[in-house]
């Protein structure tokens, strides 16, 4: 009865690789989710004692090196989601391989080690696991249904169902139709009632679990109702129901 807590992106880079925001932009650096989100999300977690793994991209390093160290400083994760947030799945293997050692290099510049990564889109690509097991990397999160280990390699994977992104994305109907039964958006409040139901049955029923959190998704979620998600955790935590760990405390109990 596992649960990891994450949280995918950070700043400008996913915008920049969609073209969304020219890479010279005079905003660049200053991005609400790192000067505005990120502080007050990491004072919520240190008020309940949780430790989350923040899956972030490496231009973050270059970008935002204070903020990652902070990230790392309060006690959380910080792992890999590729350097612009590319779609993982529709690399070469070659170019994964560049990408994971640019980012690797560039995080230990700051001194973090990177366990574990994963991939934008949630698919693995041609590269498999092999490109993060040649890596060093000690587990992979991709899209998928059971956690176990391949060559070394822990695979924690999560769910559509347990993504915020899923609730509005037009792309992600399926996931909301196993949520809900209606491909229709998925408001907040039913959102926190649909992860407040799947802690009680992860904690009756055991397995693993993540959830995945976006920080310019939090502004919809709520203030309130995150801090309700993450009372329901703590609680849960505090009463032996559930392993609340960062993706890499599970991934050595997986690898075990």
């Amino acid at each position: 009865m596992a649960l990891c807590l994450s949280f995918d992106n950070l700043g400008e880079a996913a915008a920049i690789e969609l073209g969304a925001l020219a890479a010279d932009d005079p905003s660049i650096g200053g991005h609400p989710t790192v000067t505005q989100t990120l502080p007050s999300l990491l004072d919520a977690l240190a008020e309940r004692g949780i430790a989350a793994t923040f899956f972030v991209e490496g231009l973050n390093a270059e970008l935002y090196p204070e903020a990652l160290k902070e990230i790392a400083a309060r006690g959380h994760e910080v792992a890999y989601h590729a350097w612009r947030h590319e779609q993982w799945g529709d690399l070469s293997t070659e170019e994964q391989a560049t990408n994971l050692a640019r980012g690797v290099e560039a995080f230990g510049e700051l001194g973090l080690e990177i366990a574990g990564m994963r991939p934008p889109g949630g698919q693995l690509g041609p590269g498999g696991l092999g490109v993060p097991g040649e890596a060093g990397l000690r587990y992979c999160s991709p899209e998928g249904e059971a956690a176990g280990a391949e060559d070394g390699v822990a695979l924690l994977p999560f769910r559509w169902r347990h993504v915020d992104a899923s609730c509005v994305l037009p792309s992600l109907s399926m996931a909301r139709e196993e949520m809900t039964g209606s491909p229709d958006p998925v408001e907040p409040d039913a959102f926190l009632a649909y992860l407040e139901g799947e802690i009680r049955r992860l904690a009756a029923e055991g397995g693993f679990t993540t959830i995945v959190l976006h920080p310019f998704m939090l502004e919809w979620f709520g203030e309130d109702r995150l801090g309700s998600l993450l009372d329901r955790l703590d609680t849960a935590r505090r009463g032996g129901k559930l392993w609340l760990a960062t993706c890499a405390e599970a991934a050595e109990r997986v690898r075990r």
